[in-house]
């Protein structure tokens, strides 16, 4: 896993950030998020909201967005709680970009399932097209972050890229999507092998066959 270190409070980060405030359209958003709890228990809307002003500040930087720290003190305001409280939970959650980030965010798994899959070897790829670890590229393109388990040991090994998994990757598929996103396009997410709908055996399904093609609904079957 690689460090991470928050973003220094310097004048510059002020003069840049000072004045956030909620866009028109999230304020509606940030209204309807604080109303889900009870009265009283506002801050326990603290995380979707610091992703909420993520995505903002993302959407003004054309990157995935991360949270400077006037930022963090405008959640801290708007929801009534301390600074500490909001910075302690977007610095303990991996999710949250502390610092600036690159247009895209690849992070790789490498826990035990991807890394018998080959992960050392979609780690060599990132770095053979000049990522490090904890660091952008100096084009503002990509940022790379090695990660713990997401969740799709069964399509190891896998990369998530701003908000979409990539599995079933080898280098030269994971390179095929870098190359994609690079053009602006927009690569089909979830597995990249061939003929495979999600996570059923490589070989075919034996049970649940009718999902290899849709989300099919087995309720009323049942």
């Amino acid at each position: 896993m690689a460090d991470r270190f928050i973003e220094p409070d310097t004048p510059e980060l002020r003069a840049r950030w000072g004045t956030f405030a909620w866009t028109e359209a999230n304020a509606a958003k940030a209204k309807d998020i604080v109303a889900r709890y009870p009265a009283g228990r506002q801050r326990s809307a603290v995380m979707p909201l610091l992703d909420l002003a993520q995505r903002q500040v993302g959407a003004e930087e054309n990157t995935q967005g991360w949270l400077p720290i006037p930022v963090m003190e405008y959640i801290a305001t708007y929801l009534d709680m301390p600074v500490i409280r909001v910075v302690e939970v977007a610095t303990f959650y991996t999710m949250y970009n502390i610092a600036p980030i690159g247009r895209f965010h690849v992070q790789v798994c490498g826990t035990t399932p991807c890394m018998l899959r080959g992960s050392d070897d979609i780690i060599a790829a990132c770095k053979a097209r000049g990522m490090k670890k904890g660091h952008t590229t100096a084009d503002g393109i990509w940022s790379f972050t090695e990660v713990e388990c997401m969740g799709n040991c069964s399509s190891a090994p896998m990369v998530q890229i701003n908000d979409d998994n990539y599995e079933d990757l080898t280098p030269e598929r994971l390179n095929a999507v870098l190359d994609a996103l690079a053009r602006g396009e927009t690569p089909k997410a979830g597995t990249q092998e061939p003929g495979r709908h999600t996570v059923e055996p490589s070989g075919g399904p034996t049970t649940l066959v009718a999902m290899v093609s849709e989300n099919h609904d087995y309720r009323g079957e049942w």
